[in-house]
This record gives structure tokens, sequence and C-alpha cells, in this order.
């Protein structure tokens, strides 16, 4: 497949009501506004070409970048796509979903998502703690330096309130990520989640709410899932 057919079968499958809930959430032409659900039904075909993926985001499309998300191979992605690919990223779901289940998945997760908590821009601090949050959703436990994860944690405690505005969001994920994949964090993560409280982030004119770190880990506690891995954190 080529670039151009790929552009032509998302745009079959775009919608004017998904288009404008994107819009209304932060993205921007140019994008056909296709379901993620739809999506998927392309990612066998693409992911066989990994060339060609790349393209895909590169085009700029937004449709077209979360399936290049999709399809990549996590493993033989090179650390100089991953930064390319979060200089791009220009919205939420780019950066926190897209970019960091990739990087999160990627042999430089640890490296990346440290240079990335540190960054100026926005979106790429944002991106910096989702990758970081993801990587602990799938690592096994003794691969995890907990000392920096608790670390980490007193920092959100410390700045979550004065951080910008999408840094929030993902710091307060990251408490939830410790407290529900990391069972020797776990009670720490608690104390972290009820020191901060509710997380305030401006989601404009959409009906995203912001969990409450504590009350999600306590649903995850009850579940009796705790310390359950996820197979993957690209979705």
């Amino acid at each position: 497949m080529t670039v151009e057919e790929v552009l032509q079968k998302l745009e079959a499958l775009g919608s004017e009501q998904t288009k404008k809930t994107f819009l209304r959430h932060g993205a921007r032409e140019p994008f056909f506004g296709v379901r993620i659900g739809d999506m998927k039904k392309l990612v066998k075909e693409v992911k066989r070409d990994q060339k060609l993926v790349q393209a895909l985001y590169e085009t700029g499309n937004h449709d077209a970048m979360y399936l290049a998300g999709l399809a990549i191979d996590p493993k033989t992605v090179t650390k100089e796509q991953l930064q390319g690919w979060v200089r791009q990223a220009y919205w939420y779901m780019l950066a926190e979903y897209t970019v960091a289940g990739v990087a999160a998945e990627s042999p430089f997760a640890l490296e990346l998502a440290r240079e990335w908590i540190e960054a100026e821009e926005e979106m790429i601090a944002a991106c910096g703690w989702s990758t970081y949050a993801n990587y602990l959703s799938v690592t096994p436990d003794e691969q995890l330096d907990l000392p920096e994860i608790r670390a980490l944690l007193a920092r959100v405690q410390q700045t979550v309130h004065e951080e910008r505005n999408r840094v929030r969001y993902t710091m307060n994920h990251f408490v939830i990520a410790a407290g529900a994949y990391v069972p020797a964090l776990h009670a720490e993560a608690v104390e972290v989640a009820e020191a901060i409280g509710k997380v305030h982030v401006d989601v404009g004119n959409t009906a995203c709410k912001v969990p409450l770190a504590t009350a999600y880990i306590e649903k995850i506690v009850a579940r009796g899932a705790i310390g359950k891995k996820r197979k993957t954190c690209i979705c």
C-alpha cells in the first residue's frame, strides 16, 4: 500500500461527528475523524511495511499519525524516530497515547521518559509522564527502579497543582499507575493520591473528567487487579 491509498481508506472511514469531537479536544486539520476501533481494521495491512508507517506519521494527518502508532513495531523503532514523533505530537491524543505507548514498549522507554519529563514544552513533558506510567503497566516489577519511582511520586505530591495543564493530567495518571501496577509502591501511591486530592485540568468544551486517583485505585483494588500487568499499552 502507498500513503495515498491508506489516506483514501482513512477518509472512507471518517465521520463528521467524530471529526467535530476531536476538534473540540484539540485536533487540527488535516484529518478525517476516524474512530480508533475502525482504524484498527487497517493495522494488519499497514504493519507489514514499517517505512509506510513512518511515512504515515510524517503526513501530519492525525488519523494517519494515530494509525502509525498502532502499527509500528516498538521493538525496532529508533530513538531518533521517537524524538521526531514527540516533536510532531501537537495534541494530547498523539502525545499521551500514541507516542507514549510506543515509547514505553521501546528499548528507550526510561531514557526518553526521563528526558521528556523535564521538557519545557507542555506536550513533551506530558508525554514523558505518560511514557513512564505506561512503562510501569507493562514492565516486570524486578526491572523497575523503585527509588526513582518513589522520587517521582514525591515530585507529583509537591508540584502537581502548579504544573502545566496536560502535565497535571499525566502526573495524576502516573500516581494511579504506580498504585495499580506496582504492589510494592501501592501504599505510597495511595498516600500521594490522598495528599494531592482532586487535580484540576482544563479539558475545554468536552465532557472529559479527570479521575480522582484515590477512587480510581480503590476500584482496581476491588477488582483484585493490583499488580496485574498489561500485555501492551499501545491502543
